[in-house]
C-alpha cells in the first residue's frame, strides 16, 4: 500500500509538511487516501489548548468551541470524524453519504487546478453507504458537532425518498443533517433546488425529522450558480418551513475565474480560492433574504482574512477543504488565529458580533478580497 512508503515521512515530518509537499506532487485521490490513512492511524496533529472564548458560538441550538469546520467531501465515510474534532475543528461533517454504497464516476475524477489554488472534482457521490457510514459513527465520542451530510443515490428512481431514508437512519446519531441538493455531479439533483421540488423535499424530510427520538437540526446546502429568481424562490420556500438553516454554497460549474488554466476544462465542480467571491456574494444574498435564519459559509476560503470575510458577509459558522489541499492543515490554526484577531481589533467580545456587519457591501459585490 502507499501508506507503507509514506509512513516514515509522516512520523518525521508531521501531517502538515506532507499536506503541502509531498502530498501534492501524488495524484489528487491518491493523496486524499494517504491523509485519511494518517489521520486514521493517529498521525494528526492535536489541539493543544482550549479555543479562546471569543470563539464560541451557538448555531442552531448547538454549542460550538469555534465556528470553522470541516466540510463534507473530506470525510465521505465516517472514518476520522475524531482526529478531525481533536485537530481542533468546531465542526466536523462527514458524507455525502447515500442510501446504498456507489464507487461514483470513473477515474480520474479529482484535479487540482494549483495556479488558481482550485480543485475540480466530478467524484459523483461516491461512498460505502449508510450501514458501513452507521456502524463506524454508533457510540463514538466525537469532541465537535458530528453532521452528517446526506444525498441520493444516482440511480435512484426517487431522490425524495433516498433523503428521507438519510434522516431516519442518522437523526438519533447526529448532532445536525445536511441534506445536500446542490452537487452538479449527480445529474438532475439540483433540480430539487426548484420551487415545487423543494417544497416535496423538504415537507419529507422535516416530517421524517420529527418522528426522530430528537429533534436533530437540518439543514439544506445549496449551489453557488443561482440566479436571483432561483434565491428568492428557495429563500420563499423555506422560511415557509421549520428548517435550521443554509450552508452556501458547494461547488460551481462556471469556469470564469480559472479560464485557460491547467485542468480548467475538466467537467465537474470547482472549488477552493477561485470560488470565493461568487460563494461569499450568494451567501450574502441569502442573508438578506433569509434575516435571521442560521447560514454556514463554505467556498474558497484560503486565508485569515478570507474567513473573517465570510463572517463579515453573513456566515455564523464556516467550513473549509480545499484551503487545506494547498495550505497544509495548519491553516486550521491560522484561520482562527486570525478571527481572534478580528473580534479584538473591532473591539468586540465574541466572533458573533462580526456576522453580517458587511452583507450589504459583499452581496453588491463591492468588496474584492485578494
Amino acid at each position: 500500500m502507499i501508506f507503507s512508503a509514506l509512513s516514515p515521512l509522516l512520523r518525521n515530518a508531521g501531517l502538515a509538511n506532507l499536506t503541502k509537499d509531498a502530498l501534492l506532487r501524488m495524484d489528487p485521490e491518491t493523496a486524499h487516501g494517504a491523509t485519511i490513512t494518517a489521520l486514521r492511524l493517529g498521525l494528526a496533529p492535536q489541539q493543544e489548548h482550549a479555543d479562546p472564548p471569543e470563539l464560541a458560538i451557538n448555531l442552531c441550538g448547538l454549542e460550538l468551541k469555534n465556528p470553522v469546520g470541516m466540510a463534507a467531501g473530506f470525510d465521505k465515510n465516517a472514518e476520522v470524524p475524531r482526529p478531525l474534532a481533536l485537530m481542533g475543528f468546531g465542526m466536523v461533517e462527514i458524507g455525502t453519504v447515500t442510501p446504498r454504497p456507489q464507487s461514483g464516476n470513473p477515474k480520474p475524477r479529482l484535479f487540482r487546478v494549483g495556479e488558481a489554488e482550485g480543485v475540480i472534482n466530478r467524484m459523483g457521490f461516491n461512498n460505502q453507504g449508510h450501514d458501513a457510514a452507521f456502524a463506524r459513527l454508533k457510540g463514538l465520542r466525537v469532541p465537535a458537532a458530528l453532521g452528517v451530510n446526506i444525498g441520493a443515490n444516482k440511480d435512484s428512481a426517487d431522490f425524495v425518498a433516498d433523503y428521507v431514508l438519510g434522516v431516519r437512519r442518522f437523526a438519533d446519531l447526529a448532532d445536525y443533517l445536511t441534506v445536500n441538493i446542490s452537487s452538479p455531479n449527480t445529474p438532475g439533483l439540483r433540480n430539487l433546488q426548484t420551487d415545487e421540488a423543494l417544497r416535496r423535499l423538504l415537507g419529507e424530510v422535516l416530517a421524517a425529522r420529527a418522528k426522530a427520538k430528537t429533534r436533530v437540526p437540518v439543514l439544506l446546502k445549496i449551489a453557488p450558480d443561482l440566479d436571483e429568481a432561483g434565491m428568492d424562490a428557495i429563500a420563499r420556500v423555506i422560511l415557509d418551513t421549520d428548517l435550521d438553516g443554509l450552508i452556501v454554497s458547494n461547488t460551481t460549474i462556471s469556469r470564469d475565474p480559472v479560464l485557460g488554466l491547467e485542468n480548467a476544462d475538466e467537467t465537474g465542480g470547482l472549488s477552493g480560492k477561485p470560488l470565493f467571491a461568487l460563494s461569499t456574494r450568494r451567501l450574502a444574498q441569502m442573508r438578506q433574504r433569509v434575516a435571521t435564519l442560521p447560514l454556514v459559509g463554505v467556498g474558497g476560503i484560503h486565508s485569515p482574512q478570507s474567513a473573517l470575510a465570510k463572517i463579515e458577509a453573513g456566515a455564523n459558522a464556516i467550513q473549509l477543504y480545499s484551503a487545506l489541499v494547498f495550505g497544509g492543515l495548519d491553516m486550521l490554526d491560522r484561520i482562527k488565529r486570525g478571527l481572534v484577531a478580528g473580534v479584538r481589533s473591532a473591539g468586540k467580545h465574541n466572533i458573533a458580533e462580526l456576522v453580517g456587519t458587511k452583507t450589504d457591501d459583499w452581496a453588491k459585490g463591492k468588496i474584492e478580497l485578494q
